[in-house]
């Protein structure tokens, strides 16, 4: 078997039909928190009986500890808001490497809750925050302050009690670097320190939200059912900030694409037990049962779901007499991807990949590898023009197959909003800001530069790239980026980012899926709300739990009446 070409893999509309898989950065953060032991214990929890005030805890893990530092502060309403210029937040807080002295926790004290415009030292690794959804935590408080659980629905409909905007990390506003946290080894993969910032959150927000019912109520008030616990989440609202990470960084993306199609064929060759089937049979339905609990008012994305549960019932018949055939040629998972690619929608496809590889945790092994280079090498001046010709024809013959002259293949420019501080879409010829538009028409950029070593060669046949570019400067950046992604076919998303057609959902629910996001539900085509480690073990749970903790696309717990 082999992968799948970036020719069907890399189409702008597949890369948004994905779905979160066990290599998915939450997942395998998860994973690696149950086998190595990780402990987090509650070393302050100084907050009062309206849930504000300070808290910290101390994360031991095998190479070393940490800390999670958190305020939670009291907003008026009309201060609340998951854009990212919001100058106020209820909760503010840090991964901090080590444990803080007295000075340092003041020092936090003083800079964390003004986010961007705080100062921070490089033991801080990540910085975050985050909103409470207001109607989800009144009623929970409420609920379990009278001696009563939640209902179950609640948290079907939003599956979280807070949703952060942004987490920051990776040197920005002098945290610490990256690098540093790879040679250290327990957030060496990528994004992991984030994604274990957003659980400690959530770990928070479920003390808090008892904290509150017990100082309201203390002779009635009851803790959580540890079933409806698991199943609440953290939200997170994503706008279009996504887009210039995918387009800059196409060493990572081919990185983590070509890591998930390498275990798609390594699951895909398995001769399938019975118990195997019988497994993916059940997540199957549990994927139709997680879609029809997803709740959303975007009509794109209503009739995309309901059209996959429509699909899912129909492998599900499949499925039935699968145990008959288990060998030939090709595989039989083969078979069955190969009969979805042929009658099913992408995010059916998508979704079956996923659930495949979910029954196959000997792909776990693709988790230790999903870290690039991030920085383009240098340019290659002595490559003759003519192999680089041929590398735009070969390698980006889909670039060129647009017709750049038609305003609609040019509709759109990007650029970063001054007095917003967030990348935003402008229509060409009506919206101001173009002269500043940044460089994301990787597929416009490849024509102009093809078009103009055409014309170079005319009169120059036997040149190379130095002496094309002495005279065509402009086009060093798009000529380095096609010789750095000559051998890594997964690197640049096929599609043209300034068309009409352009759906930028996509490109968020590319990256989303890798962070291990499910209940999408898209408010525009330009930003989503979603729910990260909804179903994920409790802290209190990762000591006993099994390393292969089964929450992939939870459903609702099912509840027994007292």
């Amino acid at each position: 078997m082999e992968m799948r070409p970036a020719s069907l893999v890399m189409q702008l509309p597949r890369l948004g039909s994905l779905f979160q898989s066990r290599l998915s950065f939450a997942r395998s953060l998860v994973r690696k928190m149950i086998k190595e032991a990780w402990r987090i214990e509650t070393v302050l929890f100084d907050i009062d009986e309206h849930g504000y005030g300070t808290a910290m805890y101390r994360v031991d893990t095998p190479v070393g500890n940490y800390s999670f530092v958190l305020f939670s502060s009291h907003i008026d309403p009309d201060q609340r808001s998951d854009r990212v210029i919001a100058r106020r937040w209820d909760l503010t807080f840090v991964l901090f490497e080590g444990a803080p002295t007295s000075d340092e926790l003041d020092e936090l004290k003083r800079n964390v809750p003004h986010q961007e415009a705080g100062r921070y030292s490089s033991r801080v690794i990540t910085l975050s925050r985050a909103n409470r959804s207001q109607r989800n935590f009144g009623v929970v408080v409420a609920c379990l302050a009278s001696g009563r659980q939640p209902d179950i629905e609640w948290f079907e409909k939003v599956g979280y009690l807070y949703r952060t905007t942004a987490v920051y990390g990776n040197g920005k506003f002098g945290l610490a670097d990256y690098a540093r946290q790879r040679e250290r080894g327990a957030f060496g993969r990528p994004f992991s320190a984030e994604m274990f910032t957003v659980y400690m959150v959530r770990h928070f927000t479920l003390q808090q939200v008892e904290h509150i019912a017990q100082c309201n109520a203390p002779h009635t008030a009851v803790a959580l059912d540890p079933a409806i616990k698991r199943y609440i989440g953290i939200g997170n609202s994503t706008g279009l900030g996504m887009a210039p990470f995918l387009i800059g960084h196409p060493m990572l993306v081919d990185k983590w694409i070509s890591q998930r199609e390498r275990a798609i064929v390594q699951a895909a060759e398995v001769v399938p037990s019975r118990s195997d089937i019988q497994q993916f049979s059940r997540l199957v339905r549990r994927a139709a049962l997680h879609l029809s609990e997803t709740h959303t008012e975007d009509e794109t994305q209503k009739k995309a779901d309901q059209r996959t549960v429509l699909e899912l019932a129909k492998l599900e018949e499949k499925l039935e007499n699968f145990h008959e055939d288990t060998g030939g040629n090709p595989p039989v998972w083969q078979q069955l991807l190969d009969h979805a690619g042929r009658s099913w929608s992408l995010q059916t496809q998508e979704l079956i990949h996923s659930i495949l590889l979910e029954i196959s945790p000997q792909v776990n092994s693709y988790e230790d590898d999903m870290a690039a280079a991030t920085m383009l090498f240098p340019l290659e001046g002595n490559q003759s023009l003519s192999e680089l010709k041929r590398a735009m024809e070969m390698d980006y013959g889909w670039a060129l197959e647009y017709d750049f002259d038609s305003d609609h293949e040019q509709y759109f420019f990007w650029y970063r909003a001054v007095n917003k501080e967030e990348p935003r879409l402008g229509h060409r010829g009506i919206d101001p800001g173009e002269k500043c538009a940044l460089e994301l028409g990787v597929a416009r950029s490849v024509r102009r530069c093809y078009n103009a070593v055409c014309s170079y060669m005319d009169n120059n046949a036997d040149a190379v790239v130095v002496d094309f570019l002495m005279s065509n400067p402009s086009f060093r950046s798009i000529i380095r980026r096609i010789q750095n992604l000559a051998s890594l076919p997964y690197g640049d998303i096929r599609a043209n980012l300034l068309s009409l057609e352009c759906r930028p959902m996509d490109l968020l629910r590319l990256k989303l899926s890798f962070f291990g996001a499910s209940k999408f539900d898209p408010k525009t085509d330009r930003w989503v709300r979603i729910t990260l480690f909804q179903g994920a073990p409790l802290a209190n749970e990762l000591a006993s739990a099994d390393i292969e903790w089964d929450w992939f696309l939870p459903t609702r717990p099912e509840m027994t009446s007292e």
